[in-house]
């Protein structure tokens, strides 16, 4: 039975390129460019079911549309007029994701992890928060909070900073007050915490940026769908009412609604001092990095008309080298790193071959025609409505946003009076805020959910509790403050 289902998962994909393939191209597409949308749904379809990595399906996918690139990449009207010239437009198509800047930015903003694992500098700071803040339990979930937005602008995968750094430290608090997991005494301080570690992870996500692999993604697909992206700074000035709101009032709504019975204690002060004792001084490493880390932020907030963010990434990333914060063999063995890169520029270029094949123009003609009559304003809420609630059917952030973010761009375009960078905006905060919903939306959601502080019941409620106000505020900070911000 097990191999069934593991053969089910590679033969999934095939069935769905076959099937739509054999399906005529609708009106107004033409035939190569829907063949061309059945391998791209083939290809999301693998990533949902992963029955090899992300990254290995989508490099196959590519591999079949570059070897089919006469029936699926170029028109006959194409082909008649480049020749045999089509094999290396083809293979320049097919590598065409890794010039992008994007891939280089997050590429350095997983260095930037390494350099905070590397010298202890990231726990150090969370456990700063948690000596200062811990003893209370509602002020220690706002330094679980603090920790997450400290380490987020910096550490593009939300598992590494949430399941890697901040849970690690966090699952040792509990215990302090004989707070044990899978019975009564959970509620006494160890779900609270628990929440607030994934709901933490789930705002930070959205607030900036590189906090996010899936950020970088969209921004990809907008700049390969309209010539134009968000910068750093647009997405942090963007966010900034609503972060500011979702940090200062998560931890006391949580403290409310899921409310812990031990209300104060030293215990956990006592352990980070004890914690922090045993690291020791601030090493000559650690400031290297902090200076580095604040110069990079300041230059993506305020340096971004005289410098690429990929290009401060990459310069800090050679002087993390140069002042040996980080070591070559740090880089060449970060797996996540280059898992993300090759999957990263893998969608990037399937995304790319969407939009020069026709299809994103016509799937956005076709939507503005259907929606046609309906205001813009509402048209927009709409379609953040349907997008956030949507994460419902899905396991993996990449998959989501693979999947639907192509065509909610295109849909932007499409219809007049929807400014594109508002609206990529708050597609972009919805993809970390609406990963709160489920216990299975994005990578640390079941390291959390599996701790056993957290009941399947009281997640879902929550999820459902957080998740509705959270796109309640996203879409007023969307009609009010980010087209004031971004024009």
């Amino acid at each position: 039975m097990d191999t069934l289902r593991h053969v089910w998962r590679y033969l999934a994909p095939l069935a769905v390129i076959i099937v739509i393939a054999l399906i005529p191209a609708p009106a107004g597409l033409e035939p190569h460019a829907w063949l061309y949308f059945a391998v791209f749904m083939g290809v999301i379809v693998g990533l949902i079911l992963e029955p090899l990595p992300g990254a290995v399906v989508a490099m196959i996918g590519i591999s079949i549309i570059a070897i089919l690139s006469p029936w699926l990449l170029f028109s006959p009207q194409q082909l008649a007029q480049d020749g045999f010239r089509f094999t290396s437009k083809a293979l320049s198509w097919a590598v065409s994701g890794f010039s992008n800047s994007v891939i280089w930015l997050i590429f350095a903003a997983f260095m930037f992890g390494t350099g905070y694992e590397k010298t202890g500098l990231g726990r150090r700071i969370a456990l700063h928060l948690v000596r200062k803040m811990g003893h209370k339990t509602l002020f220690l979930g706002y330094a679980v909070m603090l920790s997450e937005l400290v380490l987020a602008p910096v550490t593009p995968s939300n598992s590494a900073r949430g399941a890697g750094i901040i849970y690690p430290i966090i699952r040792n608090l509990p215990p302090l007050y004989d707070s044990q997991p899978n019975g009564p005494s959970a509620r006494s301080i160890g779900s609270y915490i628990m929440w607030m570690g994934i709901t933490a992870d789930c705002v930070t996500s959205a607030v900036f940026l590189t906090a996010m692999a899936p950020n970088l993604l969209l921004v990809g697909l907008m700049k390969s769908a309209s010539g134009s992206a968000l910068s750093w700074g647009e997405w942090f000035l963007g966010m900034l009412p609503l972060s500011i709101l979702l940090i200062l009032l998560v931890p006391w709504l949580a403290y409310v609604l899921y409310p812990p019975t031990l209300k104060a204690g030293e215990q956990v002060p006592k352990w980070a001092r004890e914690e922090l004792s045993a690291m020791g001084p601030l090493s000559g490493r650690e400031k290297r990095m902090l200076v580095l880390m604040v110069g990079a932020l300041l230059l993506w907030i305020f340096g971004g008309e005289y410098i690429d963010a990929a290009m401060v990434g990459y310069s800090v990333v050679a002087l993390m080298l140069v002042t040996k914060i980080i070591r070559w063999d740090d880089i060449v063995s970060n797996k996540s790193a280059w898992n993300v890169f090759f999957w990263l520029a893998s969608l990037i270029t399937l995304a790319t071959g969407l939009n020069n094949t026709g299809f994103i123009v016509w799937f956005g003609e076709r939507l503005a025609h259907g929606l046609a009559g309906f205001p813009p304003l509402m048209v927009m809420i709409a379609l953040i409505a349907v997008f956030y609630l949507l994460r419902y059917f899905f396991a993996s952030a990449t998959a989501y946003t693979s999947a639907l973010a192509p065509m909610m761009i295109a849909a932007a375009m499409a219809i007049p009076g929807i400014s594109l960078p508002v609206f990529c905006l708050m597609v972009g905060a919805a993809i970390g805020l609406g990963s709160i919903l489920t216990p299975y939306a994005t990578g640390p959601s079941p390291i959390y959910y599996g701790s056993g502080y957290l009941p399947t019941a009281d997640y879902w409620r929550l999820g459902a509790i957080f998740g509705g106000l959270f796109l309640i505020l996203l879409i007023l900070t969307g009609l009010f403050w980010m087209p004031w911000v971004l024009g």
